[in-house]
């Protein structure tokens, strides 16, 4: 869901492939894929990726009007090694991520045993990439440097609202239609393009969403599903900073337990409690855009971060902080075509919280004050501030189809809480992998579950060890 994760998940741009734009026409469920190379149709594709072949296929912008507009959506997929037993579809979230070189880089991780037996079907989601890439401009104007916090923030939440209501003035049809349920649904047109009873499907994040959308609509061509890094079951963007700001929170907690254990290296104090007012202090000191991505670190990073923040106290500089990722996908390229207009239109037509500038800075200070190290980071309590477009939230159900759900005890980008909270309202069991990485099953020994499971059906509760959290040094 954050930004800085969103670049890690998406792909290659396509900038090649072969598509007819949006037009008029009749989209038919008989429609077949035409398989080409990627590598020759599709811009910036890997030359030496032999095996991954693209195609598109014609689906409606609109379900409800079959005879209208249509646009073509782009289509991945790499066959099985060995005995082929079905496709699996995969998704690697955002949204706005394409999933056109997913098939490839699962078969490059410690899941590509599910690819021996199955076709890999990766694809450009509707409104991403050259899935009729939804493109508005943006006014990268910014606020005074010396306004105040909240006039700097009404200053971007109105120039947002100006791009929103510019974007859906532009093609308000096809804005409308970017949600979650058509998306599943051109999910199942390539389901019916492909031949396919039954589908499997790989999602990852917000891809989670997607999973839980098509097994709602279409539960009976459901063979298997997977879903890494659950989202809840509801989008409510307030709850989504107060959710993953807790989570941060926690992992300060957890760092400064860590720190007291290690006080003969690091020096911070030999409790926790004493770690947590050294580490206030400190920061109090300097700006908190510079030391709060070290005071909560990946736990892969805890080294290196009580490094720098000995160093910070000892008055040395350190180098400029990213805040801090947990991502299992290293293994993906940023993509200039990521579908962030796509992102916009995905959450703010789906989502619940406030759309009033007000509410949410009222919330954002409520947040600060609960969790005063993560809280005021919060980048989805006033994202829809200003959207034209109503809302309609989500709605999954349960279904019948085999359904394993994957959770991280420690991630803060989809709370472990998001995961069980998805499993009371949609059923499945529940993986828990001991460690703070979104979406890393697929790197972990804990794949083989995955394959397992895609190759019988079998589903467990069972729990992971994640990477081990380095050595203090």
């Amino acid at each position: 869901m954050s930004s800085m994760l969103i670049k890690k998940l998406i792909g290659p741009a396509l900038a090649g492939l072969l598509l007819v734009p949006l037009a008029p026409g009749v989209a038919s469920a008989a429609d077949t894929l035409r398989w080409q190379p990627c590598r020759q149709i599709a811009g910036e594709w890997p030359a030496d990726d032999q095996r991954t072949e693209c195609a598109t296929i014609r689906v409606p912008v609109d379900y409800a009007k079959p005879a209208g507009r249509t646009f073509d959506l782009a289509v991945s997929r790499i066959k099985a090694t060995g005995s082929r037993n079905g496709v699996i579809l995969v998704n690697p979230g955002g949204p706005g991520a394409s999933g056109m070189d997913m098939p490839k880089k699962l078969l490059d991780s410690k899941a590509a045993g599910i690819g021996v037996h199955h076709d890999l079907i990766g694809f450009s989601p509707r409104g991403v990439g050259y899935s009729a890439a939804l493109s508005c401009q943006r006014d990268r104007t910014e606020p005074d440097s010396s306004l105040p916090e909240k006039e700097k923030a009404r200053f971007t939440s109105e120039k947002n609202a100006k791009r929103y209501r510019e974007c859906v003035a532009k093609d308000p049809e096809f804005v409308a239609n970017l949600t979650v349920g058509n998306i599943a649904r051109d999910m199942d047109r390539i389901r019916q393009a492909l031949g396919e009873e039954k589908i499997g499907y790989y999602g990852l994040s917000w891809g989670t969403a997607l999973g839980a959308e098509y097994r709602t609509l279409f539960d009976d061509h459901v063979d298997k599903m997977l879903l890494d890094s659950v989202m809840a079951s509801t989008l409510d963007l307030t709850k989504v900073d107060h959710d993953t700001a807790a989570a941060q929170e926690n992992a300060f907690h957890d760092f400064a337990g860590w720190l007291a254990g290690n006080d003969r290296i690091y020096h911070f104090g030999t409790t926790k409690a004493a770690v947590l007012k050294t580490m206030l202090d400190l920061r109090a000191k300097i700006d908190h855009n510079d030391i709060d991505p070290l005071l909560t670190p990946a736990r892969q990073d805890w080294p290196e971060s009580a490094r720098n923040l000995a160093k910070l106290r000892d008055g040395k500089r350190v180098p400029a902080t990213a805040p801090a990722e947990r991502t299992g996908f290293d293994w993906h390229h940023p993509d200039p075509a990521f579908g962030w207009d796509q992102q916009d239109a995905l959450l703010c037509n789906e989502s619940t919280g406030t759309r009033d500038f007000e509410t949410h800075w009222r919330n954002h200070e409520a947040l600060a004050a609960e969790f005063p190290i993560a809280g005021s980071h919060g980048e989805y309590g006033g994202r829809c501030a200003g959207w034209p477009l109503p809302a309609t939230p989500w709605h999954f159900t349960p279904g019948k189809s085999p359904l394993q759900l994957v959770g991280h005890a420690y991630e803060s980008v989809t709370p472990l809480p998001w995961a069980k909270d998805m499993r009371a309202h949609i059923g499945g069991s529940l993986i828990t992998i001991q460690d703070d990485q979104h979406g890393s099953l697929a790197f972990l020994p804990c794949a083989s579950k995955a394959v397992e499971f895609f190759d019988t059906g079998k589903t467990s509760n069972a729990t992971c060890p994640g990477n081990p959290i380095p050595p203090a040094a």
